[in-house]
């Protein structure tokens, strides 16, 4: 199981065809074969051997996708940098992942200098646009490395949300087996064009790159997310698959012209990282009735997806839209007890994965992969229950639930009974200190544009919904955004931190 296999078969098969669209750039799988290869050679030219790391720090381009492919091609490890990080946190992550070479486009170039200068083991910065290209046409293409299987593929940093970012070793058979996985759930055949909309350095949209290549399928790529262009891209491009966290639906679902839009060539639209609210996965079903909808569950130690429902399972009023699907093939899930031991269908647990999507381990961190790998399974950290016919319902995260007067109360329960207001946009919910609960339940609130709230409204309408104790004791309204990760994920970390500053616990 090779990364690089799907190149060398889309350019053999379909050379001709339409690989790569970046704007008015386009390449056919022939000539984004033969630069993958080039920029291979190149790279090694700069030093990297099998199993180097070769890091990224910019936008998303036909560059990206072309370095998914060249640097495995080249031996060599990928380890993208996630843009969204502070300076800071971006050179705590190279300075662990220690690249030989660092590719940065001209919008991060600067900065890319500044962190090599303050590195111990400086990489050879490259930028990408005149020297990368002058790079790529001053070699003859190389010879495909030919590693695989249980060779490390990519370095992937978990995002800030938790705690310091840690690196995430996954092989070739993790990322290949990923990919077949995804590629064959969804549908894909080498008519899919997939729209890579969102961050490249994150692995729930990257991972799309080697499974769009499996079937030799078409990537269209846009710099950066904005609704109103991914709008004109479906339209302009034939885009007939994309994958979305839920704030990027609400944008989608929020453009003033959206039914002005061709999206007639769009057959499947996926989601992930965040739980999507009911009544947003409605609107979908409502505004886009020819569209498949699924639903990916997963995290980045699992490459990255566990579970998946399906577009036959996206039924208006069905309890299952509140559910994230079916473990995938070649994958094996199960709900543990603190002990480890499986629980039963209903009981709720932790969510432990094993199969061979689950990462190597953590980079440099051999007791927090024993930890998160004991007894074989991955330890996801996520509260879950399996229904009778094997459906995952999520719960929440364990560290996020809140234990108030000696019951749990799950954060993602109550946020979907806030969610269920018409007026609010999107909020949290966390725990914070309470002199006779322990905890209390917080939330933090933002209402849609033009429409009021009120702290006593909302905590009347939850009412109507979850039990009593359940309930927000108060709720923060805000007008601006909700702090998000690079995944898209809201940091309820960042929120919740000044609640508990100078305690000597985080709980009560």
């Amino acid at each position: 199981m090779s990364l690089t296999a799907g190149v060398a078969r889309a350019a053999a098969i379909r050379g001709d065809c339409t690989a790569v669209v970046d704007g008015a750039r386009r390449f056919t799988w022939r000539e984004h074969a033969d630069r993958v290869a080039r920029m291979a050679a190149a790279l090694r030219a700069l030093g990297v051997g099998p199993g180097d790391r070769v890091s990224i720090l910019a936008d998303s381009s036909h560059a990206y996708v072309e370095a998914y492919h060249a640097i495995p091609w080249a031996g060599g490890v990928l380890a993208p940098v996630n843009s969204r990080f502070a300076p800071a946190e971006m050179l705590e992550m190279l300075q662990d992942a220690t690249p030989r070479v660092l590719l940065a486009d001209a919008a991060h170039a600067e900065l890319a200098a500044s962190l090599a200068r303050d590195m111990a083991a400086p990489p050879r910065v490259v930028t990408i646009g005149a020297d990368l290209e002058a790079m790529i046409a001053a070699q003859a293409p190389a010879e495909d490395a030919g590693r695989g299987g249980g060779d490390l593929a990519c370095l992937f940093y978990t995002g800030g949300t938790t705690g310091r970012a840690k690196g995430v070793m996954l092989t070739h058979a993790n990322l290949v087996t990923n990919a077949l996985n995804v590629s064959s759930m969804l549908g894909m055949t080498s008519e899919t064009v997939h729209l890579h909309c969102g961050p490249l350095f994150h692995l729930g949209a990257g991972a799309r790159v080697y499974s769009t290549t499996v079937f030799a399928g078409t990537h269209v790529v846009l710099p950066r997310f904005d609704a109103a262009a991914v709008l004109r891209t479906i339209a302009e491009d034939g885009v007939t698959m994309a994958v979305v966290v839920p704030a990027m639906v609400t944008a989608l679902l929020g453009v003033p012209d959206f039914a002005a839009h061709d999206l007639s060539s769009l057959r499947t639209l996926s989601y992930g990282a965040a739980p999507m609210p009911q009544a947003l996965i409605e609107a979908l079903l409502d505004r886009l009735p020819h569209v498949g909808l699924m639903q990916s569950y997963g995290q980045t130690e699992l490459s990255p997806v566990a579970t998946m429902l399906s577009s036959r399972d996206h039924v208006a009023g069905s309890a299952l839209l509140r559910s994230a699907g079916q473990v995938v093939p070649n994958v094996e899930l199960r709900i543990a007890d603190p002990q480890d031991h499986p629980l039963p269908p209903g009981a709720v647990g932790e969510i432990q994965v094993r199969g061979a999507t689950v990462m190597a381990g953590y980079w440099n961190r051999p007791e927090e992969t024993a930890r998160a790998l004991a007894g074989g399974w991955m330890h996801t950290g996520d509260a879950g229950y399996l229904d009778a016919r094997g459906y995952l319902f999520l719960v929440d995260r364990l560290k996020d639930m809140i234990v108030s007067g000696g019951e749990n109360v799950y954060c993602a329960e109550v946020e979907n009974a806030l969610h269920d207001h018409p007026a609010v946009l999107e909020c949290t919910v966390f725990g914070v200190p309470h002199e006779r609960w322990g905890e209390a339940v917080h939330a933090v609130v933002v209402a849609r544009a033009g429409m009021e709230l009120s702290e006593a409204g909302l905590i009347a309408h939850c009412r109507t919904r979850i039990a009593g104790y359940k309930c927000p004791k108060t709720i923060e309204l805000r007008t601006e955004p909700l702090p998000r990760s690079g995944t898209g994920k809201v940091q309820k970390a960042a929120l919740r931190a000044p609640w508990w500053q100078g305690l000597a616990r985080q709980v009560n």
